[in-house]
């Protein structure tokens, strides 16, 4: 059965696009067939999985609008092996289109009926606020991965996050759960982020990955080369960490299923 999980974080700059890439690319290294949909109007998952979004026929917004199935609009096969719903900025336009539309909240999750038994995941790139595109990927998903770094401002973002997802679940999607919370660009040198780290754990317990995202140059400069880390430096510590974060997220699957 597949699974659709939503990297959110109304914060920008915690590395939601940096973990939709990579967590893609590492599951479909493990030869589960996966979908990486870009629900971002900059385009920034896209053009880090090697397609050029300034000359994309189709993308999400066409999809969001009704103008094409959404399989019109995948890009199949990326170079990391992966399949990719592309997005640009006319993304920004599904924001206003959808206001006047029934059904607005449900546009994603219908969309994604017609494809979803051909994928083992699908995962949703969200933009860093909680609007209209982040809504329909909360309703369309299982689950959400939120990705956020050890700093000062993490938490009181996060429980902003929470409510939302809370209100979601009561009002459009009973069965969102979080997944879990993944700690991205840590610096075990920094003191503040080793006490977020525990703070983290205390709140949350095994709602945290173990797995933790160091800052790594090789993850910041692989997206200026159209790829993911596992094909720009696959010995990086970048690359190993979302290797581990996928067999992690497999393990876990594998514990609930049995």
């Amino acid at each position: 059965m597949s699974r659709v999980l939503a990297i959110a974080n109304q914060k920008g700059g915690v590395g939601k696009t940096t973990t939709s890439v990579n967590l893609t690319a590492s599951l479909a290294a493990t030869k589960r067939r996966t979908l990486l949909i870009d629900l971002d109007p900059q385009g920034n998952a896209t053009m880090g999985s090697g397609v050029d979004k300034r000359e994309i026929e189709a993308s999400s917004y066409d999809m969001l609008m009704g103008d094409r199935p959404l399989d019109d609009c995948l890009v199949k096969g990326v170079a990391a092996g992966y399949d990719l719903l592309p997005a640009n900025g006319d993304l920004t336009g599904a924001e206003v289109g959808l206001l006047e539309e029934l059904g607005r909240e449900l546009r994603l999750r219908h969309a994604l009926e017609s494809v979803r038994e051909h994928y083992a995941y699908i995962i949703i790139d969200c933009p860093p606020s909680l609007n209209m595109l982040t809504i329909n990927a909360l309703v369309a998903a299982d689950a959400v991965v939120i990705p956020t770094q050890c700093e000062y401002y993490a938490l009181e973002g996060l429980s902003a996050l929470l409510e939302t997802i809370d209100k979601i679940r009561r009002f459009l999607n009973p069965g969102l759960r979080v997944e879990g919370l993944l700690r991205t660009m840590f610096d075990p040198r920094n003191n503040l982020a080793n006490e977020v780290s525990r703070q983290l754990l205390d709140h949350f317990g095994d709602k945290v990955y173990r797995t933790i995202i160091p800052r790594n140059v090789r993850l910041a400069e692989a997206p200026s080369h159209g790829l993911p880390a596992l094909m720009y430096d696959k010995s990086s510590s970048g690359a190993v960490a979302y290797l581990a974060l996928a067999g992690e997220m497999l393990r876990r699957e594998a514990a609930l299923t049995a």
